[in-house]
């Protein structure tokens, strides 16, 4: 590869929704929906797939061809940066343009595959959640970000079954450097959950430097009696490291916006170190590594500050993000695992506007929170190399759930994802492999916590309930969910995919077909019923 170093009411309405949806469709709708979907469900608890039987059996040759050179299985990187938006990196033309080049994160799409419709979850917890269990936030309750003074009812991971506890049963080292915000409660740690190994931090990083900053916070920061009370919610302050049945430790404590500001290089660092000695070991691994940045507030590393053609601190972090994803993939190739190793590059949800000039950008309409495009249509970038054809580039549908389903198909492991509970990921490894392969996913669910709200299948996304911003950019602080009113918003994302006019019935044949297939997917939720743990709004 050469040098790399280039609330309550909310949700009671949106259960009234759901059942609404589910008397819609009495019969469970396990059948297909509408003559528009092409998928075929081959179990009633796993989300219908598209059927390519030729590309599947291609991608499992080359699987093999692989391991017979290697004689193991593949390792697995994924590189999850915290709010940035579609239009940040150049190849998806931000980078230079926008003040803040990522040549590293280019190089790996142009050297391997971009996709265009990339799909998250509209915030973090719950995108971080559904890639480790391959299950929508509003089955496993994990709906909304976990914050500090939150009183769950139950741990959600009692009955969840990770990714990284079934790679582990599969013999893979499995570990996790960097942000969690998936619950810092004993039994919602990631070593609790299955990763043989964490280091890093369990909030996101704007949770650990309000405690400093007096400019932003003077309230909070020059009120004795408010700080006392903020630290008295128990939330965690400090870099950790933690191993499955071992000990858990504080690595050192957050004591200023020094240490907010050079916390990804210590996981940077971290996760160098540890590829070097993975490496070593004949087991294969599994790495997600979850940068900090770029969720505001931002503070740059000494290293990197104004070192961006803008200089805002959001620019400087974007390039500080790129560098260390230059180093990582170098420290894979110097480990002798690139061309054993699939990596993958994308971001928790899109960009978080409300904090605008320290946020990102989608050419998109929405942001974080919403389910608007801009919310939820995120960068995902596939790079293996040897495997993955350089140049490829897809508008096929991506959901980051899949990567569950995805990750334990190219461990070995299919067999072991569970048939008790419903599966909302599917299996792209031949659409990642294959040197033309296409998706095998039709449709995309967006959910708001308990919203449902919107669904994409093909190139057109319909909405029954949207996120209006009553400001300029407070897409979560000054926002409201509505009501459609008397039809769903039907979009045709290819011909606006801003999603300002809607087709509607007037224009397109497949209003009530896209209805049916909402339908049918509120239907499964009357045979796996949604957990609560407390979150609510």
């Amino acid at each position: 590869m050469g040098n790399w170093m280039v609330g309550a009411q909310g949700a009671s309405a949106s259960r009234a929704l759901l059942a609404s949806l589910v008397i819609a469709c009495p019969s469970i709708c396990f059948a297909q929906a509408s003559t528009l979907s092409k998928a075929v469900r081959t179990s009633e608890s796993m989300e219908p797939a598209l059927a390519r039987p030729e590309q599947d059996q291609a991608a499992r040759k080359m699987l093999a061809d692989l391991q017979a050179k290697t004689g193991k299985r593949p390792n697995i990187v994924w590189l999850v940066i915290d709010d940035m938006g579609w239009g940040d990196p150049g190849v998806y033309g931000g980078g230079a343009a926008i003040g803040a080049a990522t040549p590293n994160i280019d190089r790996l799409a142009h050297e391997g595959l971009r996709l265009t419709s990339c799909y998250s979850q509209p915030t973090c917890t719950p995108t971080r959640s559904a890639i480790l269990t391959g299950r929508l936030p509003v089955r496993t309750g994990l709906t909304r970000p976990i914050l500090a003074g939150d009183k769950l009812t139950k741990n959600p991971w009692a009955d969840e079954v990770s990714l990284p506890k079934l790679l582990s049963d599969a013999g893979y080292t499995t570990v996790l450097s960097g942000k969690w915000h998936v619950g810092e409660a004993e039994g919602m740690r990631p070593h609790d959950i299955g990763f043989d190994e964490f280091y890093g931090y369990y909030p996101a990083q704007k949770e650990l430097s309000q405690s400093f900053d007096k400019r932003r916070y003077p309230d909070l920061v020059l009120n004795p009696e408010r700080l006392a009370q903020l630290h008295e919610t128990g939330a965690s302050e400090a870099l950790v490291h933690g191993f499955k049945g071992g000990k858990t430790q504080e690595v050192s404590k957050v004591t200023s916006i020094e240490d907010v500001a050079e916390a990804d290089r210590k996981l940077k660092e971290f996760t160098v170190a540890k590829i070097k000695d993975l490496g070593k070991d004949e087991k294969p691994f599994f790495l997600e590594h979850a940068f900090m940045k770029v969720h505001a507030d931002n503070f740059p590393s000494k290293d990197f500050e104004g070192k961006s053609a803008s200089k805002y601190p959001y620019k400087d972090a974007v390039m500080e993000v790129d560098a260390y994803v230059g180093e990582i993939v170098a420290a894979l190739d110097e480990a002798g695992q690139l061309d054993n190793t699939l990596i993958f590059v994308t971001s928790d949800n899109g960009p978080q506007m409300d904090s605008w000039p320290d946020s990102g950008y989608s050419p998109f309409r929405g942001a974080k929170t919403t389910p608007w495009e801009g919310g939820v249509r995120v960068p995902g970038i596939a790079y293996w190399k040897g495997m993955i054809k350089a140049g490829r580039e897809s508008d096929d549908l991506f959901d980051l759930m899949d990567l569950f389903n995805t990750s334990l198909a190219i461990a070995g492991a299919s067999d072991k994802i569970p048939t008790d509970r419903y599966i909302d990921g599917i299996d792209q490894t031949s659409f990642l492999l294959v040197d033309d392969g296409r998706s095998l996913r039709e449709k995309v669910y967006i959910w708001a916590q308990a919203d449902l709200m919107a669904m994409r299948m093909y190139e057109y996304k319909i909405h029954v309930k949207v996120v209006e911003a009553k400001a300029q950019w407070l897409w979560t602080d000054m926002s409201t969910i509505t009501d459609v009113g008397l039809a769903p918003w039907l979009f045709n994302l290819y011909i606006d995919p801003k999603e300002e006019y809607p087709v509607g019935h007037r224009q397109n044949a497949w209003l009530a077909s896209m209805a049916a297939e909402l339908k049918a997917h509120a239907a499964t939720f009357k045979r796996y019923p949604p957990k609560n743990i407390g979150l609510g709004q």
